[in-house]
């Protein structure tokens, strides 16, 4: 039996009763945090509350050489995530294989920031499109600076039917956490860059450290935004589409945002 298991937002204490039920019931508990960690934590406190050992697992071991699968086919294995346990394809990739391999899969769902992100901002979930990730720029054989565009374009794309867009912003091993600032400078070069007036001007919100006590959640136009300090990770950005009243108040009276978000909603 492989079971997934999701941790929540933030720390060891996130993880629901079912979860922590079932780590302790495994007999071998592996846990990667390269798509996503819990910034309030770490293995040696998630061991002393869960009361078993943690295997830290890298990309490749989930990936790339998921030799551990086959741990489940006699044992209780446990694959803990950060967030919610089925939100990334490569989780759902690594259950497709043990379910190929014979091995009997269960889910435990936990907190998702595609979920805290509507109760932070008191933006509605139904108006959410396609959300996007925005890489770290990287390097070209030529030897340029190459930011992808790609994000922008999905931005662009839910802009244009009044959905607001969920951007997920890069953990790399070397570069370390992208923060809402860098997101925002990227988006706008790339704006720039193509002689667009889509975001800078318009509204945007930064999220820090969801699931802590106290979580920075801030609105602005996205031009002044980018300069605000939003402390340690983790951050995600939101760039929100046509505002519902609601929403814009929300925004103001919850994230601090200009009284202007409320003039321009319908």
């Amino acid at each position: 039996m492989l079971t997934f298991i999701g941790l929540g937002l933030f720390d060891e204490y996130d993880i629901s009763l079912k979860g922590l039920e079932a780590v302790r019931e495994s007999d071998l508990v592996y846990v990667e945090f390269y798509t996503s960690c819990l910034m309030g934590t770490n293995l040696d406190k998630m061991e002393k509350l869960y009361g078993k050992k943690l295997s830290l697992l890298s990309r490749e071991d989930v990936e790339q050489q998921p030799d551990w699968l086959l741990e489940a086919k006699d044992k209780k294995v446990s694959f803990l995530t950060g967030g919610d346990t089925m939100v990334s394809t490569t989780h759902v990739d690594l259950r497709l294989r043990a379910e190929k391999l014979g091995i009997e899969t269960r889910l435990i769902h936990g907190a998702s920031i595609s979920s805290a992100v509507s109760g932070l901002t008191g933006l509605q979930n139904y108006r959410f499109g396609k959300s996007a990730s925005i890489p770290h720029p990287y390097e070209s054989r030529r030897g340029t600076r190459v930011i992808s565009e790609t994000p922008y374009d999905i931005v662009k794309q839910n802009t244009e039917i009044g959905l607001h867009t969920l951007i997920f912003l890069d953990i790399d091993k070397e570069k370390g956490y992208m923060t809402v600032n860098t997101a925002l400078e990227l988006l706008l070069e790339v704006e720039e860059k193509r002689g667009e007036g889509l975001i800078n001007g318009a509204p945007a919100v930064g999220i820090a450290r969801a699931g802590s006590e106290k979580p920075v959640v801030k609105a602005d136009y996205a031009d002044k935004l980018k300069d605000f300090d939003f402390g340690k990770p983790l951050h995600i950005l939101v760039i929100p589409g046509k505002l519902h009243f609601l929403e814009a108040e929300a925004l103001v009276k919850l994230a601090g945002g200009p009284i202007g978000f409320m003039e321009e909603a319908d």
